[in-house]
Protein backbone atom coordinates (compact mmCIF):
# COMPACT_ATOMS: atom_id res chain seq x y z
CA UNK A 1 0.00 0.00 0.00
CA UNK A 2 2.81 2.43 0.57
CA UNK A 3 3.77 2.43 -3.28
CA UNK A 4 -0.48 2.97 -4.24
CA UNK A 5 -0.55 5.62 -1.59
CA UNK A 6 2.76 7.48 -2.76
CA UNK A 7 1.02 7.49 -6.19
CA UNK A 8 -2.38 8.84 -4.87
CA UNK A 9 -0.38 11.41 -2.90
CA UNK A 10 1.07 12.53 -6.22
CA UNK A 11 -1.39 12.75 -8.68
CA UNK A 12 -3.78 14.44 -5.74
CA UNK A 13 -0.77 16.92 -6.16
CA UNK A 14 -0.80 17.09 -9.96
CA UNK A 15 -4.92 17.24 -9.47
CA UNK A 16 -4.58 20.34 -7.50
CA UNK A 17 -2.45 22.66 -9.49
CA UNK A 18 -4.30 21.66 -12.38
CA UNK A 19 -7.54 24.17 -11.50
CA UNK A 20 -6.02 27.11 -13.00
CA UNK A 21 -4.14 25.01 -16.33
CA UNK A 22 -5.87 25.09 -19.98
CA UNK A 23 -6.77 21.45 -19.84
CA UNK A 24 -10.33 20.71 -20.56
CA UNK A 25 -11.10 24.62 -21.37
CA UNK A 26 -11.52 26.97 -23.63
CA UNK A 27 -9.06 29.35 -24.50
CA UNK A 28 -7.38 32.08 -27.21
CA UNK A 29 -4.76 30.84 -29.56
CA UNK A 30 -1.36 32.36 -29.63
CA UNK A 31 0.55 32.74 -32.74
CA UNK A 32 3.26 34.51 -31.66
CA UNK A 33 5.76 33.56 -29.13
CA UNK A 34 4.90 33.35 -26.10
CA UNK A 35 6.86 31.16 -23.17
CA UNK A 36 4.40 32.41 -20.57
CA UNK A 37 1.80 29.59 -22.28
CA UNK A 38 3.83 26.77 -20.10
CA UNK A 39 1.84 25.71 -17.30
CA UNK A 40 4.41 23.13 -15.29
CA UNK A 41 2.37 20.99 -12.45
CA UNK A 42 4.47 19.79 -9.73
CA UNK A 43 6.22 15.94 -9.51
CA UNK A 44 5.04 15.79 -6.18
CA UNK A 45 7.42 13.60 -5.40
CA UNK A 46 11.65 13.05 -6.30
CA UNK A 47 12.43 9.55 -7.45
CA UNK A 48 14.48 6.68 -6.21
CA UNK A 49 14.97 5.50 -9.92
CA UNK A 50 15.86 6.83 -13.46
CA UNK A 51 13.17 7.90 -15.53
CA UNK A 52 12.54 9.86 -18.86
CA UNK A 53 9.89 11.71 -20.44
CA UNK A 54 10.04 11.66 -24.17
CA UNK A 55 7.87 13.81 -26.00
CA UNK A 56 7.67 14.40 -29.62
CA UNK A 57 5.69 17.28 -31.27
CA UNK A 58 4.61 16.50 -35.02
CA UNK A 59 2.96 20.12 -35.74
CA UNK A 60 6.43 22.03 -35.00
CA UNK A 61 6.42 25.52 -37.61
CA UNK A 62 7.84 28.82 -37.29
CA UNK A 63 8.72 31.58 -40.41
CA UNK A 64 12.39 32.44 -41.11
CA UNK A 65 13.67 36.15 -41.18
CA UNK A 66 11.95 36.33 -44.89
CA UNK A 67 8.58 34.90 -43.73
CA UNK A 68 8.66 31.47 -45.44
CA UNK A 69 7.81 29.13 -43.05
CA UNK A 70 9.42 26.02 -41.85
CA UNK A 71 8.74 22.58 -40.45
CA UNK A 72 10.26 19.80 -37.99
CA UNK A 73 9.38 17.31 -35.94
CA UNK A 74 10.50 18.11 -32.10
CA UNK A 75 12.10 15.56 -29.77
CA UNK A 76 11.65 16.87 -26.14
CA UNK A 77 13.36 14.70 -23.62
CA UNK A 78 12.76 15.36 -19.68
CA UNK A 79 14.15 13.81 -16.87
CA UNK A 80 11.87 12.36 -14.28
CA UNK A 81 13.96 14.38 -11.51
CA UNK A 82 13.14 17.84 -13.09
CA UNK A 83 10.61 19.66 -10.07
CA UNK A 84 7.82 19.99 -13.10
CA UNK A 85 6.52 18.31 -15.51
CA UNK A 86 4.48 20.58 -18.80
CA UNK A 87 0.40 20.16 -18.79
CA UNK A 88 0.16 18.51 -22.14
CA UNK A 89 -1.91 21.34 -23.50
CA UNK A 90 -0.21 24.16 -22.54
CA UNK A 91 3.14 22.66 -24.47
CA UNK A 92 0.85 22.38 -27.69
CA UNK A 93 -0.04 26.13 -27.05
CA UNK A 94 3.34 27.04 -26.75
CA UNK A 95 4.67 25.49 -29.86
CA UNK A 96 1.44 26.80 -31.53
CA UNK A 97 2.87 30.24 -30.51
CA UNK A 98 5.72 29.77 -32.72
CA UNK A 99 3.61 29.57 -35.75
CA UNK A 100 3.65 33.42 -37.33
CA UNK A 101 7.12 34.60 -35.13
CA UNK A 102 10.43 34.85 -37.72
CA UNK A 103 13.32 33.72 -36.46
CA UNK A 104 17.01 33.74 -37.94
CA UNK A 105 17.55 30.30 -38.13
CA UNK A 106 15.94 26.91 -36.51
CA UNK A 107 18.93 27.18 -33.75
CA UNK A 108 17.81 30.21 -32.52
CA UNK A 109 14.52 28.39 -32.14
CA UNK A 110 15.59 24.88 -30.76
CA UNK A 111 17.54 26.96 -28.08
CA UNK A 112 14.83 29.05 -27.09
CA UNK A 113 12.66 26.00 -26.69
CA UNK A 114 15.36 24.57 -24.61
CA UNK A 115 15.53 27.54 -22.07
CA UNK A 116 11.96 27.95 -21.68
CA UNK A 117 11.33 24.33 -20.68
CA UNK A 118 14.17 24.08 -18.60
CA UNK A 119 13.18 27.41 -16.51
CA UNK A 120 9.41 25.48 -16.50
CA UNK A 121 10.33 22.49 -15.58
CA UNK A 122 12.74 23.38 -13.48
CA UNK A 123 15.10 20.56 -14.28
CA UNK A 124 17.21 19.08 -17.54
CA UNK A 125 15.26 19.19 -21.02
CA UNK A 126 16.97 18.25 -24.11
CA UNK A 127 15.67 19.46 -27.41
CA UNK A 128 16.37 17.97 -30.90
CA UNK A 129 14.99 18.84 -34.39
CA UNK A 130 14.43 15.76 -37.22
CA UNK A 131 13.47 17.13 -40.93
CA UNK A 132 10.06 15.83 -41.81
CA UNK A 133 11.28 13.95 -44.73
CA UNK A 134 13.62 12.05 -42.40
CA UNK A 135 13.46 8.27 -42.32
CA UNK A 136 12.12 6.82 -40.14
CA UNK A 137 12.02 3.33 -38.99
CA UNK A 138 8.62 1.81 -37.48
CA UNK A 139 9.10 -1.08 -34.77
CA UNK A 140 7.87 -3.45 -32.21
CA UNK A 141 8.59 -3.66 -28.81
CA UNK A 142 11.15 -6.61 -28.45
CA UNK A 143 10.17 -9.40 -26.37
CA UNK A 144 7.30 -11.29 -26.00
CA UNK A 145 3.46 -10.24 -26.87
CA UNK A 146 1.55 -10.82 -23.61
CA UNK A 147 -1.64 -10.08 -25.89
CA UNK A 148 -1.74 -13.43 -27.40
CA UNK A 149 -2.81 -14.96 -23.67
CA UNK A 150 -6.57 -16.02 -23.42
CA UNK A 151 -7.65 -14.60 -20.10
CA UNK A 152 -11.11 -13.32 -18.55
CA UNK A 153 -10.57 -9.61 -17.41
CA UNK A 154 -13.53 -7.99 -15.12
CA UNK A 155 -11.36 -5.34 -12.61
CA UNK A 156 -10.69 -1.69 -14.56
CA UNK A 157 -9.07 -0.24 -11.86
CA UNK A 158 -5.70 -0.75 -10.93
CA UNK A 159 -5.36 -3.86 -9.31
CA UNK A 160 -1.24 -4.92 -8.08
CA UNK A 161 -2.88 -8.21 -6.46
CA UNK A 162 -2.89 -9.54 -9.54
CA UNK A 163 1.04 -9.48 -9.67
CA UNK A 164 2.09 -12.76 -9.13
CA UNK A 165 5.91 -14.49 -8.61
CA UNK A 166 7.10 -17.83 -8.88
CA UNK A 167 10.34 -19.46 -7.22
CA UNK A 168 12.07 -19.73 -10.23
CA UNK A 169 14.54 -16.78 -11.31
CA UNK A 170 14.69 -15.72 -15.02
CA UNK A 171 15.37 -12.51 -17.11
CA UNK A 172 12.86 -11.44 -19.64
CA UNK A 173 11.07 -8.97 -21.67
CA UNK A 174 7.13 -8.80 -21.99
CA UNK A 175 4.96 -6.50 -23.69
CA UNK A 176 1.18 -5.35 -24.39
CA UNK A 177 -0.75 -3.10 -26.93
CA UNK A 178 -3.54 -2.99 -24.70
CA UNK A 179 -2.86 -1.01 -22.03
CA UNK A 180 -5.35 2.29 -21.83
CA UNK A 181 -5.73 5.28 -19.36
CA UNK A 182 -7.76 8.19 -19.21
CA UNK A 183 -6.91 11.67 -18.66
CA UNK A 184 -7.85 12.88 -15.40
CA UNK A 185 -9.45 15.95 -16.70
CA UNK A 186 -11.15 15.26 -19.84
CA UNK A 187 -12.01 11.80 -19.72
CA UNK A 188 -10.66 11.33 -23.09
CA UNK A 189 -8.53 7.97 -23.18
CA UNK A 190 -4.62 7.63 -23.46
CA UNK A 191 -3.47 4.14 -25.55
CA UNK A 192 -0.16 2.22 -25.22
CA UNK A 193 1.77 -0.31 -25.72
CA UNK A 194 3.87 -0.82 -22.63
CA UNK A 195 7.40 -3.05 -22.37
CA UNK A 196 8.55 -4.47 -19.61
CA UNK A 197 11.94 -5.56 -18.73
CA UNK A 198 12.79 -7.42 -15.33
CA UNK A 199 15.29 -9.83 -14.03
CA UNK A 200 14.53 -11.93 -11.02
CA UNK A 201 11.34 -14.08 -10.06
CA UNK A 202 9.70 -14.96 -12.36
CA UNK A 203 5.99 -12.87 -12.88
CA UNK A 204 3.05 -14.82 -13.94
CA UNK A 205 2.03 -13.93 -17.19
CA UNK A 206 -1.59 -13.79 -17.19
CA UNK A 207 -1.16 -11.98 -14.02
CA UNK A 208 0.91 -9.29 -15.46
CA UNK A 209 -1.49 -8.51 -18.41
CA UNK A 210 -4.79 -8.86 -16.11
CA UNK A 211 -3.02 -5.81 -13.89
CA UNK A 212 -2.11 -3.45 -17.22
CA UNK A 213 -5.54 -4.39 -18.27
CA UNK A 214 -6.88 -2.88 -15.07
CA UNK A 215 -6.08 0.60 -15.96
CA UNK A 216 -8.32 0.73 -17.93
CA UNK A 217 -11.14 3.20 -16.58
CA UNK A 218 -8.28 4.58 -14.45
CA UNK A 219 -7.27 8.24 -14.66
CA UNK A 220 -4.46 9.52 -14.62
CA UNK A 221 -1.41 11.11 -16.32
CA UNK A 222 0.86 9.35 -18.48
CA UNK A 223 4.02 9.94 -16.67
CA UNK A 224 2.45 8.72 -13.15
CA UNK A 225 0.80 5.68 -14.79
CA UNK A 226 3.97 4.57 -15.74
CA UNK A 227 5.79 5.66 -12.62
CA UNK A 228 2.88 3.37 -10.45
CA UNK A 229 3.27 0.71 -12.68
CA UNK A 230 7.10 0.47 -12.09
CA UNK A 231 6.58 1.02 -8.68
CA UNK A 232 3.78 -2.00 -8.08
CA UNK A 233 6.32 -4.41 -9.82
CA UNK A 234 9.12 -3.35 -7.85
CA UNK A 235 7.36 -3.80 -5.01
CA UNK A 236 5.08 -6.94 -5.36
CA UNK A 237 7.90 -8.58 -7.62
CA UNK A 238 11.33 -7.60 -6.14
CA UNK A 239 13.26 -7.97 -9.51
CA UNK A 240 17.05 -7.27 -9.18
CA UNK A 241 16.59 -5.35 -12.06
CA UNK A 242 13.80 -3.63 -14.13
CA UNK A 243 12.59 -1.44 -16.75
CA UNK A 244 8.94 -0.29 -17.95
CA UNK A 245 8.75 1.62 -21.00
CA UNK A 246 5.26 3.29 -22.22
CA UNK A 247 4.67 4.92 -25.46
CA UNK A 248 1.66 6.60 -26.08
CA UNK A 249 -0.23 7.03 -29.09
CA UNK A 250 -0.20 10.98 -29.90
CA UNK A 251 -3.13 13.50 -29.14
CA UNK A 252 -2.87 17.09 -30.59
CA UNK A 253 -0.14 16.87 -31.97
CA UNK A 254 1.89 15.15 -29.36
CA UNK A 255 2.97 12.33 -27.99
CA UNK A 256 4.82 11.05 -24.39
CA UNK A 257 6.67 8.21 -23.75
CA UNK A 258 7.89 7.97 -20.43
CA UNK A 259 10.43 5.48 -19.55
CA UNK A 260 11.65 4.31 -15.64
CA UNK A 261 14.51 1.90 -14.80
CA UNK A 262 16.11 0.71 -11.68
CA UNK A 263 19.17 0.42 -13.77
CA UNK A 264 19.32 1.16 -17.75
CA UNK A 265 20.26 4.76 -18.29
CA UNK A 266 19.03 5.19 -22.22
CA UNK A 267 15.94 4.15 -23.68
CA UNK A 268 15.93 3.02 -26.76
CA UNK A 269 14.64 5.93 -29.63
CA UNK A 270 11.91 3.80 -31.84
CA UNK A 271 8.83 4.39 -33.30
CA UNK A 272 6.06 2.32 -32.81
CA UNK A 273 3.89 1.35 -36.06
CA UNK A 274 1.02 2.18 -34.13
CA UNK A 275 2.76 5.63 -33.35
Amino acid sequence: MGVLNAASASLSSMNNALHEAPLGKKVEISTHYDPGLLFPIPRGRKPKFFGVDIWNGYELSWLDAKGKPHVAIGEFVFLADTEYLIESKSFKLYLNSFNNTRFAASLEVRAKMQKDLEDAARGQVSVTFRGVEERVCFENFPGYCLDRLDIACDTYQPQPDFLRCGKTSCEETLYTHLFRSNCPVTGQPDWASVQIFYSGPQIDHEGLLRYLVSFRDHQGFHEAECETIFLDILERCGPEKLSVYARFLRRGGLDINPFRSNFEKVPARMRLLRQ
